[in-house]
């Protein structure tokens, strides 16, 4: 049956397909199943012990010292995320219309507000870790220079200040990428309708609110999606700028910093846990997956009503 044999066109697709198929069964795929796999056994280093069921996902969830740890990190990551969602979101927003409208050296700006996300989040980090140092630091010391010197303080010490130091940094890393989505957007946005918009009202929040965001909403709808995902993977940056545990006294400390201590041994035991490890993983991959799904399919009928 000569339909049957492929094409020299199928032979240099399936070329081009394979090498990445295989990088994410071998990187993607087989490692998330052997976590899953993992959390079902009970470990003593790296020797896998008996087969214990589900008895490691109710630790992580219902014993301590496991629980009291999962919920200080999970609402840790919540503030993370709906902090990011109102204020790098927000302000990536803002900033794609300021581009879209062509105010002066746009050009110019596009690359600004884009050149932090292509730097590395581990440049980044300790950058900032030197910017927000509350000897010499340049945060600090411009603090002084303009008469404020009573909000001088070590940001990155002190539990009220930590989490939103981190916070911030986050936003500023990454702020240019949801900016050009956004702008990408509202540069398919037809003239004549902004046009005739400008024509009904004078008012920029008028339009902003009433023509442009429902005309941007499945934009919205890619970057809320894949804010929620970045935040409750949240590891880099807290691990550069703070430390593994999480300091000062935990308020830094998220999902995936406990899963890494739990795994792989914390600085101060040293010891590996993979079996309640690889339990707060799949959980975490669970709740993210379901969630995901969940807020796609909301906002895509927002889409719809808008």
């Amino acid at each position: 049956m000569s339909y049957l044999r492929p094409t020299p066109r199928g032979l240099w697709i399936s070329c081009l397909i394979l090498p990445g198929l295989a990088v994410m069964i071998l990187f993607v795929a087989y490692p998330i199943v052997s976590a899953l796999a993992y959390a079902f056994y009970d470990w003593n280093g790296l020797a896998r012990g008996e087969f214990v069921g589900f008895q490691n996902f109710t630790d992580v969830l219902f014993r301590e010292p496991y629980q009291s740890t999962v919920r200080n990190a999970f609402i840790n990551n919540v503030i993370v995320f709906f902090t990011l969602m109102f204020v790098q979101n927000g302000a990536a927003f803002f900033l794609a219309y300021a581009l879209w409208r062509e105010f002066p050296l746009a050009r110019f700006h596009r690359i600004a507000v884009f050149l932090p996300v292509v730097l590395s989040t581990v440049i980044v980090g300790y950058l900032w870790k030197l910017f927000l140092n509350p000897l010499f630091g340049i945060v600090n010391q411009t603090l002084k220079m303009v008469g404020l010197s009573a909000w001088a303080q070590p940001w990155l010490g002190q539990a009220d200040t930590a989490l939103g130091s981190l916070i911030l940094v986050n936003a500023w890393h990454w702020v240019g990428f949801p900016t050009l989505i956004f702008l990408a957007a509202m540069q398919r946005i037809p003239s004549e309708l902004y046009d005739a918009a400008r024509m009904e009202t004078e008012s920029e929040w008028v339009k902003i609110r009433r023509i442009i965001w429902p005309l941007v909403a499945p934009a919205a709808t890619i970057v809320f999606v894949l804010q929620f995902i970045g935040s409750f993977n949240w590891f880099e940056l807290p691990y550069v700028m703070e430390d593994l545990l999480g300091s000062p006294y935990g308020n830094t400390d998220v999902l995936a910093l406990y899963f890494y201590r739990l795994a792989f041994g914390s600085p101060s035991t040293g010891v590996a846990d993979f079996g309640h490890g690889s339990a707060l993983a799949a959980l975490v991959f669970i709740f993210i997956t379901v969630f995901a799904t969940a807020m796609t399919l909301f906002l895509r009928r927002r889409e719809i009503e808008l």
